[in-house]
């Protein structure tokens, strides 16, 4: 008799089911197990030990049988040590019904009514079960398929327990996950803690001493989703000011949680204490990374960094330490929100909604324009080194500011600027704001707008256009530039509370692209 269990396996971030089929019977030479439905080596794999998990579980195993595993849909790749678990119950019950003469020692009630069930997990070769990485989209491709109940390790049970619609049950041995199904009443399901109070950040604004200019860049880049280039010697502070971000954005919708929460456990990334991601991603990788590390691949597709840093932020230090092949091709990614791998396996596309902050120095020795120290690089070098960072790429950051040096002599006053707590105030209000003016167009930020929108939200006096074409022209800007300006000063205007943006607010955002011609020179 062939026996049926579901479980479900992850392409790409997405989760799909997957029908375990196990038929094992009798026969007369030694026995062989047979996995098929496009499985990979870690799948392949599973044989081993699955079978030392039966015996030293002391789960009756017959030497002599034949075994064949289908793993359904046989059309697409299976992927990791997750399917262990369903293919040794299904096995040993499969065995159970197939074998006259099970030993009386051996013999177990076989478990019935398993249709409404998914199970997931990997076997340690002593029966343990552990976890797998990716258990929350395969929880929320469980939900999606019908099932009510899932059956996982231990460490992933606070995981998929954040699905809503799914009883889910965390077991340790393989026959704790026999027992379970026998007897359920013996085990209670995994709930969720109460809610408990974000911890305390470690970082807060009124730590930054001085640069007032540099704080209203971060507020309104935090305020409309923008992106921002910082300059400045090193020891100005830029580091500082970009750490210090998370600590003034908006907190997570539950899409957003969701969403990123799913990336973060295909990588294996989430932490295992249970729950969404309670705070957005802040992401800040070394300038050697990979072009495959940023934005994704490998031989098995996974997400890269701009995909950890979903509906978060991209902190770039150094930016032209970072290859210039590496840095183009973010180009794509920040226009549509999307990234596409494809490789001869396939392609896949993660979502990459983020925030990209860089921070640089003004050339390779860092001190050009310091009124402190000086500066030994020559005008070759610092057009050399600036010339890494594409004018295409420039375009894509809505603000480039500069941050000076800080006095020496402020650094003994005490902090005068605002706490985390009440810029974060402003940006709540400010997204808020947005929110209700973009409902049901699938945009949540300003730096999102399209060209349409932007017409349409930030409606320009004869006045104020006069203004902005004076300014594109003596800045040398572009037309998408032209665009990011318009952005910035919604934010502005969202942030005072405005319905439309005033000329202050227009001459503030323009102020924002003005470094743009000193780095293109």
């Amino acid at each position: 008799m062939i026996k049926r269990l579901h479980s479900a396996a992850v392409e790409g971030i997405k989760g799909y089911e997957v029908q375990v089929e196990v038929d094992a019977r009798p026969v007369e030479d030694t026995g062989r197990i047979t996995v098929v439905g496009l499985p990979d080596a870690a799948v392949r794999e599973s044989v081993q030990r699955v079978t030392s998990a039966l015996t030293n579980s002391s789960f009756f195993r017959p030497g002599d049988m034949a075994v064949t595993v289908n793993l359904a849909p046989a059309d697409t790749r299976k992927q990791g040590p997750g399917f262990d678990l369903p293919i040794a119950l299904a096995l040993e019950m499969a065995i159970q019904e197939n074998y006259r003469d099970v030993p009386e020692v051996f013999k177990r009630r076989v478990p019935t009514g398993l249709d409404s069930w998914c199970f997931v997990g990997e076997l340690a070769l002593d029966g343990e079960v552990r976890g797998v990485r990716g258990v929350l989209p395969l929880a929320v491709a469980a939900r999606d398929a019908g099932r009510q109940f899932m059956m996982v390790a231990e460490e992933n049970a606070p995981e998929a327990a954040v699905v809503e619609g799914l009883t889910v049950y965390g077991v340790k041995t393989l026959r704790d996950a026999w027992e379970l199904l026998v007897s359920p009443t013996r085990f209670a399901p995994y709930n969720l803690p109460a809610d408990m109070p974000p911890a305390p950040t470690e970082v807060d604004f009124d730590e930054v001493k001085g640069q007032p200019y540099a704080r209203r860049a971060m507020e309104i880049a935090a305020a409309g989703g923008h992106n921002l280039l910082m300059c400045g010697s090193p020891g100005s502070g830029k580091s500082m000011l970009a750490s210090r971000l998370a600590t003034i954005l908006p907190p997570l919708t539950h899409e957003e949680a969701l969403e990123a929460s799913s990336i973060h456990s295909v990588c294996g990334q989430l932490p295992r204490t249970g729950g969404l991601l309670a705070h957005r991603p802040c992401r800040s990788p070394h300038h050697t990374i990979s072009d495959v590390g940023l934005m994704g691949g490998g031989s098995n597709i996974t997400p890269g960094e701009i995909s950890l840093a979903h509906h978060g932020v991209l902190f770039l230090d150094e930016l032209p330490e970072f290859t210039r092949r590496t840095l183009e091709t973010l180009r794509q990614p920040l226009e549509s929100g999307r990234v596409t791998i494809s490789r001869a396996s396939g392609s896949m596309e993660f979502p990459c909604q983020f925030m990209l902050i860089a921070a640089m120095n003004p050339c390779p020795c860092g001190y050009l324009g310091d009124p402190v120290h000086r500066c030994r690089c020559s005008a070759a070098d610092v057009a050399r080194y600036r010339k890494k960072i594409s004018g295409p790429l420039l375009d894509r950051f809505d603000m480039l500011i500069e941050v000076p040096p800080v006095d020496p002599a402020s650094l003994l006053n005490k902090p005068d600027g605002e706490s985390s707590a009440d810029i974060r105030a402003r940006v709540v209000a400010a997204r808020a704001r947005q929110a209700r003016r973009y409902a049901g167009t699938g945009i949540n930020c300003n730096a999102r707008l399209s060209s349409k929108l932007i017409r349409q939200h930030c409606p320009l006096t004869p006045g104020q256009q006069q203004m902005l074409l004076d300014a594109v022209g003596q800045l040398g800007l572009s037309a998408r530039a032209f665009d990011r300006i318009l952005r910035v000063a919604r934010t502005i205007a969202d942030l005072a509370g405005a319905e439309v943006p005033t000329d202050a607010h227009l001459f503030e955002a323009i102020q924002f692209r003005q470094f743009e011609s000193q780095l293109r020179s």
